[in-house]
C-alpha cells in the first residue's frame, strides 16, 4: 500500500467512497493502520471497533501523532469512543498511551487536543499513566511559559499564538491532573499563566484555581480580572 494519497482527487473519492461500504477485519483494518495510505488510515480508523491487546493500542496510538491531520483527527476520535465503552480497553491502552496522548494534547488542531484531553481524563484512575502524562504535559507548559518570556513585540504574531495555543491546552489538559503536580511546581506554573496577556490563559489559569483551592492569594487576583470570562470562573464553582 502506499504512504500518501491516491494519484488524484476523483480516485481518492472513489476509493473513499467504496471503502466506507465495504466491511472489514480486525486484521485487514490492523494491516491499513500500519502501511495504508491517507485515505485508507483514515477509513480503518472510523472503522476500528475494538482493541483487543496492546499490539492493536499500539498500532492505533501510532498514527495519532506524525502523520496527516485526517489520519490523527480519525484516530483522536477513535480511540475516544472505544474507551468509553470497553473497561478492557483502558487498562491496556493505559500501559502504552501517555506519550502519544500527550503529544496530542498540544496537537495544532484543536478537536485532537479536547479528544486526547478527554481520553486522558478516561484513564486517569491508572497512576503510572497520569503521572507520565502530567509530567509531559508540565515541560510543556514550561516550554511555552519561558517561550512567552522571550518573546517582543518585534516577534512574529503567529509563532506567540502557536504557544499560546499550546499553553491553552497544557492548562486544560493539568485542570483536571493538577492533583499529580508538586504544590511549588504547580503555583508557579499557575502564577505565570495569571500574569499573560491572553485572557483565554488566564481563565484557564483561574479554573485550576477555582478547583484546587492551592493558592488564594491568586485566585483572590483573578476574581477582579479585567476580564468577564475570567471572573466568571469563580462564580461556576
Amino acid at each position: 500500500m502506499e504512504s500518501s494519497f491516491y494519484s488524484d482527487l476523483d480516485t481518492n473519492f472513489e476509493q473513499a467512497c467504496s471503502m466506507c461500504e465495504k466491511d472489514f477485519t480486525h486484521g485487514e483494518l490492523i494491516a491499513m493502520l500500519k502501511t495504508g495510505n491517507i485515505p485508507q488510515k483514515q477509513i480503518a480508523a472510523l472503522k476500528f471497533d475494538k482493541i483487543e491487546n496492546k499490539s492493536d493500542a499500539e498500532v492505533l496510538l501510532s498514527n495519532l501523532t506524525g502523520c496527516d491531520g485526517k489520519v490523527r483527527e480519525a484516530v483522536a476520535l477513535k480511540l475516544n469512543q472505544i474507551l468509553r465503552v470497553s473497561r478492557t480497553s483502558l487498562k491496556i491502552v493505559a500501559e502504552c498511551a501517555s506519550r502519544r496522548l500527550s503529544d496530542a494534547t498540544v496537537d495544532i488542531n484543536g478537536n485532537i487536543c479536547r479528544l486526547a484531553v478527554d481520553s486522558a481524563v478516561l484513564l486517569k484512575n491508572n497512576f503510572e499513566f497520569s503521572n507520565n502524562y502530567t509530567k509531559t504535559i508540565v515541560k510543556y507548559a514550561k516550554e511555552s511559559l519561558e517561550a512567552l518570556d522571550k518573546f517582543i513585540f518585534r516577534d512574529k504574531k503567529y509563532v506567540i499564538n502557536k504557544q499560546l495555543f499550546k499553553l491553552y491546552w497544557c492548562l486544560d489538559a493539568l485542570k483536571y491532573f493538577y492533583d499529580f503536580i508538586p504544590e511549588d511546581e504547580l503555583k508557579l506554573i499557575l502564577q505565570k499563566a495569571a500574569s499573560q496577556e491572553e485572557y483565554t490563559i488566564r481563565e484557564k489559569a483561574a479554573e485550576i484555581l477555582n478547583k484546587s483551592n492551592i493558592y488564594p492569594a491568586l485566585a483572590d487576583k483573578l476574581k477582579s480580572d479585567s476580564n468577564y470570562y475570567v471572573r466568571q470562573v469563580f462564580l461556576n464553582h
